[in-house]
This record gives C-alpha cells, structure tokens and sequence, in this order.
C-alpha cells in the first residue's frame, strides 16, 4: 500500500505515493461515485474515439478531489520504478506551492540538476518553453518526461528558472540515477543523523541496520525534512526501528477502519529527535505522528505539510491510471493531519539541527 501523491514522481525523483490500496468501494459512498464517473467519463470517450485520459482528467477535476490524478500508463510505469530505487530524469525534486508555483525542494548530488546549478527552492516556470505555473502536477511530470522518445537517458529538456529576482533557462540531459534515500552521517559527541529522503524500497531495514550500528546508546536525529512521502509499508518498518510493536497508524477506506502496527524488537531506550518542515509529507507524517503520540521522539522544526489521505488506482479503458481519495489516517492519538499537518513539539525555524542536538544533551547519553 502507499499512501500519498506521487509529486514530481519519477521525472524529478520526488516522491510523495500514490496511494494504493485493494478490496471494493462500500455501494454509494462518496469515493464510489467519483470513481464510477471518472470511468464512464473515460470509457465513453474510448467509445467516441477520443481520449480517455483527457476525460478521465476532466472528470477528476470536476469531482473536487484535491488529491486526485490521471497518469498515463508511462508515467505510472516510472513512479513504480521509482519506488524502487530508481528513475530516469534531472534529479531535483519538487512541489505545487498554494499559490500554484511550482518549487524546487532538494537536489540530488551529482545529478544534472546540480551540475546546472539548481538549488532548493529555485522556481520553475517553464518546461521546453511551456509554462508551468497553476498546471497539475501530473501535467509538469508529462512535460519534464516528454513523451515515449523523450524519456530515455541522455534527451534533453529546457527549463525556466527563477531564484528572487533572477531568471535564467538551461538545457539538461536526463540521466538513470539512483534515489539513495537514506544517509548516515555522525555528528559531534557521537549523535547518529540519519536522513531520510523517501520512503522508498528497503528504506526501512537501511534505517534499522543505521540504528543497530549508532554507537552505544547514543542518540539518533531522524531527518526528514523535505521526505513527501513514499511506501507506507517502509514508514511502518522505519517506526519499527524504535517501538516495540503496537500502533502505528489507522486509516479508513470507504468508512471501513483498519489499523498498522509496528514490528516488535525496536530500540525503545535511545534517545530520539525527528526533524521535520513544511515539506514533510504523507507517509513521513504518518511516521511522524506515530512517534510523537506515542512519547518516542521528541519533533523538533517547522509545522508539516498535512497530507494524510488515501488514494486507490484505477486502471482506465487505455492504459493510464486515475487515483481517487477513498479515505484518511490518523495518528495513534486519534488526529487527522490531512490539512493540519503536525506540530513540532519544539518549534525551530532557524539552525533546526542544533536545536535537535541540544535536545539531545538534554534527554540525556545513555552510553
């Protein structure tokens, strides 16, 4: 199962899950409806010979759902390839702002993005010379990918740029690159930081083994600052590096209630502070939720972006696939974050790893 939306997706290596999830729509629920109307739409148009994913998309947008989404059958193929641990594109990650813009939030090292010089939060406001501002982000993944030609490693795609006051194009060479999701790094005194971009494919036994190996029983900052989401079923794992068992989660689909738990055997003693910002997302909240309801982590940052719904593909007459809201989580507190977000426990908007580190000294070394 994921369980969020799938930002920039493969094209630009961010990851925010589409949520999937099997089993029937409960007859005459809300989620039914927009999913039955989204496939008439779209298989009267295969019908009349038209697009079917053109109506698809028509019918999503009309349906008021804010997290619902057509992709073709290319592009869902790439996020799913994405998920596990690679992709073809420019290597910058991105997000839709309120305001419609589109920004850029964390740049992979090495990638073509960073050879050009992008940073996080530059603007990007044209695609081969196509605007992007206000347009969904599934039409800014189609642009970035190009179509079936376009996609392959060494095409090119031109940007538009703004950083304040500047703007500038550049032409890059999409590359096969690597999500590398997780690094490990020590800090001062011996903290172990572990950052977690996405929550893609084995991203939680990597953050298990990081936690089995930290020295003694020093503490852990678990970053995730920028994560948008990914793999749900890899959050859970992530929270089952620090509780031994219990609830991790519930969530509702169709009104039907379930419930994720955490593995037991998690290292309960460490001391803990998880880092998060507006562009923590999804399942990272989720995660986030879990450990701050259930005393393990102190959080520490920026109020969360509040994503916490759940979305079910469909697979349309040809080929592409729609994604529709079909329910919501909650923290094992009960609280919904879709359209809330999470609340640090210490709010830190300026040097936020310090303020975890200090955090730290204060919940003690128990080496």
């Amino acid at each position: 199962m994921f369980a969020s939306i799938f930002v920039a997706g493969a094209a630009t290596g961010s990851f925010s899950d589409p949520a999937r999830k099997t089993g029937a729509e409960a007859p005459g629920s809300a989620a039914a409806r927009r999913h039955d109307e989204v496939t008439r739409a779209a298989a009267e148009a295969m019908a009349d010979g038209k697009s079917p994913m053109e109506a698809a998309e028509r019918a999503v947008s009309r349906s008021g759902d804010r997290w619902g989404a057509v992709y073709s059958q290319g592009e869902y193929q790439e996020f799913e390839e994405a998920l596990d641990g690679q992709y073809t594109g420019v290597g910058l990650w991105a997000r839709r702002e309120r305001d419609g813009r589109i920004e850029v939030t964390r740049v992979s090292a090495g990638s073509p993005a960073a050879a050009a010089g992008i940073r996080k939060g530059d603007l990007l406001r044209t695609i081969d010379g196509a605007k992007v501002d206000g347009r969904p982000v599934t039409e800014v993944v189609s642009l970035l990918r190009g179509d079936a030609a376009a996609a392959a490693a060494g095409t090119k795609v031109s940007l538009g740029l703004e950083r304040g006051a500047q703007s500038w194009s550049r032409t890059l060479r999409r590359a096969r690159l690597s999500t590398d999701s997780v690094t490990v790094s020590r800090l001062p005194g011996g903290v172990t930081l572990i950052k977690v971009d996405a929550f893609t494919k084995g991203v939680g036994d990597a953050v298990r083994t990081a936690v089995g190996r930290a020295p003694g029983r020093t503490g852990v900052v678990l970053d995730l600052r920028g994560n948008s989401g990914g793999l749900v079923t890899e959050a859970v794992t992530t929270a089952s590096a620090f509780l031994d068992g219990g609830l991790v989660a519930t969530y509702d689909v169709n009104g039907a209630q379930r419930a994720l738990h955490a593995d037991a055997g998690g290292d309960t003693a460490r001391p803990l502070v998880t880092l998060v910002d507006g562009g923590t997302m999804s399942a990272a909240e989720l995660l986030t939720g879990a450990l701050q309801d259930r005393g393990r982590a102190v959080v520490v940052g920026s109020r969360t972006f509040g994503k916490g719904s759940v979305q079910m593909p469909s697979r349309l007459p040809d080929g592409s696939v729609a994604e529709l809201t079909v329910g919501h989580y909650r923290t094992p507190a009960g609280r919904s974050v879709d359209g809330r977000g999470i609340t640090p426990d210490l709010e830190a908007d300026k040097e936020p790893l310090k303020r975890a580190e200090t955090v730290l000294t204060g919940l003690g070394d128990l080496s």
